[in-house]
């Protein structure tokens, strides 16, 4: 075999994150040569998923600024948590859910790399409801987003019933001509103004709706509203009953891009781990690298991340473990649905408040995630807290968390048994491509996974293959010998 060195690199993929994978899946039968690096230790960049051990080991590297576009990360345990084992838990980064009309989805069927997947279902959106005096307990209500779930709902009356109908069939046929006309006067307007005025929703049934979108400010425009609202409509019972989007096991997109990873590797690509580059030359067609390795390598193509932060608001994260299987929240709603193993909850904006009785600013998200995601021991969830980064969202985040544990604890509250805090910033959010060297931007770190996050890869991998990709499918393969006849994408 070539020494590293001696060979003439197709392309060098650097950095293991969910885009540089996806285009390592993309190349995987090219037949180009491929070295693909990460200066870390472990796949997924910033979608990795972490034992607790490795998560202590990246707060350190947080700390020293050598994390990308990570800061402020810090770890709490309580006293009764040192028994706690490491390699039991898969801490996400990145823990979004991904709804089954996701072009992600497509992709990883049609490439048959979703036959290493195993995807879960998300069940419920909850909305936490702030006791508004002594003689009321702070709740959680469940959000009906289906003609069952609106029939079967006693939270709401039977005109907001009707009203929510009336919307729910709207959504599902909003860009056709009679309907354009009743909200396109709203395109760019806050989804709010145009429930109220056009379907004269109240403010709990606004919450309803822009809860469903996930949206981090709750701001989002009609057009994107009411885009985001069809898909999980239209995405609801595509791969059984019950539930919209699905989760994939051992850690969310980590799982996937570690899957891309493999096949690329299958492929023929080579990995290595803990390998950077630290100087890098253009001379004509080809780009030399040097590696931490202490490799001097050349190729005709270089992809790497963008980790530059931008000047848009960034997330605060809260994740915890606690030592509660939560049951409730991961019920079935339909006979014959799969038990949910992730459920989320809106804390809605104003609904939490500062020590200083401050009102939090923006909406806070918990994901929640029975131990059925592999993320932790039997017995036990973990809790993914999130919000837009203010001065404040550390302590409003913590008290998300206790609220959350106060209204689920019936009687006998959940322990909290560990804590990871953390900030990320914005990236850059555009394609470049100077020369040989392409850049792939950083995602906004969503709820949800966004299919713009696609466009960016299929540029990379025009760019690698350059007039082969003319005749080329893109991401669609063949089943290799000896695959898996099982076509089942979720269990």
């Amino acid at each position: 075999m070539e020494s590293l060195s001696d060979t003439l690199w197709d392309v060098v993929i650097s950095g293991t994150g969910l885009q540089q994978s996806l285009l390592a899946l993309a190349l995987s039968r090219s037949g180009k040569k491929i070295l693909h690096i990460d200066p870390n230790e472990f796949y997924g960049g910033p979608e990795a998923a972490f034992s607790l051990q490795d998560a202590e080991s990246w707060v350190g590297r947080v700390s020293a600024g050598t994390a990308g576009l990570f800061k402020s990360a810090t770890i709490a345990r309580c006293d009764s948590s040192t028994g706690l084992s490491s390699r039991a838990y898969s801490l996400a980064l990145a823990p979004q859910l991904i709804h089954a009309r996701s072009e992600l989805l497509s992709q990883l069927v049609s490439s048959r790399a979703y036959r290493q997947v195993e995807f879960l279902a998300v069940g419920s959106f909850y909305i936490f409801k702030p006791s508004q005096d002594a003689a009321q307990q702070p709740s959680l209500t469940r959000i009906p987003s289906t003609r069952e779930e609106v029939f079967s709902t006693t939270a709401v009356s039977a005109k907001a019933k009707r009203l929510l109908m009336k919307f729910l069939k709207f959504v599902l046929d909003y860009e056709s001509p009679p309907q354009l006309e009743l909200w396109q006067p709203y395109t760019d307007s806050p989804l709010v103004d145009f429930l109220q005025q056009g379907f004269k929703m109240d403010a709990d049934l606004q919450t309803y709706i822009v809860t469903l979108t996930l949206s981090l400010d709750g701001k989002i425009s009609t057009k994107d509203g009411l885009a985001v609202i069809r898909r999980h409509l239209s995405s609801m019972g595509v791969y059984g009953p019950g539930f919209a989007a699905i989760y994939p096991k051992w850690g969310g997109l980590s799982e996937v891009a570690q899957v891309a990873c493999r096949a690329g590797a299958v492929g023929g690509a080579v990995y290595m781990l803990g390998t950077g580059i630290e100087k890098m030359e253009t001379i004509e067609d080809e780009v030399t690298l040097q590696l931490t390795s202490g490799d001097t390598i050349k190729t005709r193509s270089l992809v790497r991340a963008d980790e530059n932060p931008s000047d848009q608001t960034g997330i605060s994260r809260l994740v915890a473990v606690v030592g509660s299987r939560l049951n409730s929240l991961f019920e079935a709603t339909l006979e014959g649905a799969p038990r949910p193993a992730v459920a989320i909850v809106a804390f809605p904006a104003g609904s939490l408040s500062t020590a200083a009785g401050k009102a939090s600013e923006y909406p806070v998200y918990l994901s929640a995630h029975a131990s059925e995601t592999g993320e932790c021991p039997v017995g036990q969830s973990v809790l993914y807290f999130t919000t837009f980064t203010t001065a404040d969202a550390k302590e409003i985040l913590e008290r998300a968390l206790d609220a959350f544990v106060g209204v689920t604890s019936d009687g006998q509250p959940s322990q909290v048994l560990y804590r990871l805090q953390y900030e990320q910033l914005a990236g850059q959010n555009a394609f470049r491509a100077e020369g040989s060297i392409f850049t792939l931007p950083a995602p906004f770190p969503s709820l949800s996974f966004d299919d713009s996050v696609l466009g960016p890869v299929r540029e990379g991998w025009e760019k690698v293959m350059g007039e082969a990709a003319a005749e080329a499918e893109y991401m669609v393969f063949e089943d290799r010998e000896g695959a898996m006849d099982d076509d089942d994408v979720y269990e």
